[in-house]
């Protein structure tokens, strides 16, 4: 090891695009210590791992917004004195090497590196560490993409907790001390003398520019969206985060996603707002309580490997005869059902690579209750179009919508899709505007068309009466 003042530190980026409340970069920037104000010199990287990236569904928005965001952070770093390096490993198994390799040539003392939670990413992290350490460089690991680090929130028997609102309660309390303390962006005084080749604009076919209109992409659009909403859209998100018409819900989820906003900075702004403006409390609670949603399917992930294979988190449910129905899932998958407000929903993600929060699990009940098709063939194709694909929380949702995942709906909570459009886009703004075809249909039909005769428009693929009783005869036949 050499003296402090020498120290030349690797950070690994991965779904942690950014500088602010980043305790890897602060610590490798502080000599080893978070906050520390310079006491090293700082190389940054990032592994592009295309091969395994696809292998885990991700598509072609997800892998835009991706390079965006790395393009961002780039600028970032440089506004720091520090490089980013590419590393090539095409796949999560290639990366130990490729760090330690990268790590030899820069003769660096430490790493540092943020957890991740899927099995895959769990395993590629354990990997580094150990790989690093046998060639004597200090690995130090830190939490960021959760408020509480899985582990932390457990049963009165020392288990994890599989049902929310259990979880919340115990959540809440860590997850606000963690929000008392900060982390600034670390003040680097050191120039890394490393060669930096250009970022590419494109990778494995996708360019950049991909969606770009749609979603601006890095720390500085990210702060931006969430002052935006906190400041004037928070107060009322209890009521308009159900409503696809009205810009109810943050927007921040393929942020949130490839980390280029932190869910500290997330929870830290709500809370500001809710104590400078009261009428925002309730609100801010509100919100808060999704990214405990979002923290709660890490710690699944975490904590039960089988989720990360495939399989249902209730293992008896894996059972269930889905239907093989390739035609129907096309439909689905085009917004052709005949059902407007899944329909709607559809084609937004298609068009958007984004879909409304209650519209996923309007979409995701429709296909496994209605048509009783495999929710591994929605949670495939919406990670496949997702610009906020997200393996855990993607994951979490669809086995909450189909009835076979930790806290699930019951299998007896069917949607009516059409009473779903009635309640949550009464006025039909949202539904005529993804279905035009539909823009001059009395209100009365709009969310079912075929009771007027409309022309030009599907007919239901199964009728809402017949698929719930079919459903409902399903699950108690199978469970």
């Amino acid at each position: 090891m050499t003296e402090t003042s020498n120290l030349r530190n690797l950070v690994w980026f991965k779904n942690d695009l950014r500088v602010t409340d980043h305790p890897a970069l602060s610590a490798a920037a502080g000599g080893g210590k978070a906050g520390g104000q310079g006491g090293a010199e700082v190389v940054a990287c990032f592994c592009v791992s295309v091969q395994q990236w696809r292998s885990h569904g991700m598509g072609d928005w997800r892998l835009a917004f991706l390079l965006r965001s790395v393009h961002a952070l780039q600028k970032s770093l440089q506004t720091l004195n520090i490089p980013l390096l590419l590393v090539d490993a095409p796949t999560f198994a290639e990366v130990p090497a490729a760090l330690a390799d990268l790590a030899g040539k820069l003769a660096v003392d430490q790493l540092h590196f943020v957890d991740e939670y899927p099995l895959d990413e769990r395993r590629r992290d354990d990997a580094v560490a150990a790989t690093l350490a046998a060639d004597g460089i200090s690995v130090v690991r830190h939490t960021a993409d959760v408020l509480v680090k899985p582990g932390d929130v457990l049963s009165g028997q020392r288990t994890p907790l599989t049902v929310f609102t259990p979880f919340y309660r115990k959540w809440l309390a860590p997850a606000e001390a963690h929000c008392r303390s900060t982390c600034d962006a670390p003040q680097v005084q050191t120039l890394a003398s490393v060669e930096q080749r250009p970022l590419p604009e494109a990778v494995d076919g996708v360019h950049m520019t991909l969606g770009a209109d749609l979603w601006p992409a890095g720390e500085a659009a990210a702060a931006e969206l969430l002052d935006e909403f906190v400041s004037s859209r928070l107060d009322h998100y209890g009521e308009a985060r159900d409503v696809p018409s009205l810009p109810g819900t943050s927007r921040l989820s393929a942020h949130l996603a490839v980390g280029s906003v932190s869910p500290r900075q997330c929870m830290q702004a709500a809370q500001r707002q809710a104590i400078h403006e009261p009428d925002f409390a309730e609100g801010a609670q509100k919100w808060i309580s999704e990214l405990a949603w979002r923290d709660f399917y890490r710690h699944i992930a975490a904590a039960f490997d089988h989720v990360s294979f495939g399989y249902a988190f209730r293992r008896e449910m894996d059972q269930l005869p889905w239907r093989q129905a390739q035609e129907e899932l096309a439909a689905w998958q085009a917004g052709s059902t005949g059902y407007p407000f899944v329909d709607a929903a559809m084609r937004q993600l298609n068009a958007t690579g984004w879909m409304h929060n209650r519209l996923r699990m309007v979409a995701a009940m429709f296909l496994t209750k209605h048509l009783l098709i495999d929710w591994r063939e929605g949670e495939r194709y919406f990670m496949s179009r997702l610009v906020d694909g997200d393996f855990a929380s993607n994951n979490g949702g669809w086995q909450w919508s189909a009835s076979t995942g930790t806290d699930a709906a019951p299998y007896f909570r069917i949607f009516n899709p059409a009473s779903q459009g009635s309640r949550f886009d009464a006025a039909g703004v949202f539904t005529r505007h993804w279905l035009p075809e539909l823009r001059d249909v009395p209100p009365k039909y709009l969310f079912e068309p075929s009771q007027a005769g409309v022309q030009g428009y599907p007919t239901p693929i199964v009728e809402h009466k017949f698929a719930r009783e079919r459903a409902l005869a399903f699950f108690k036949a199978n469970m």
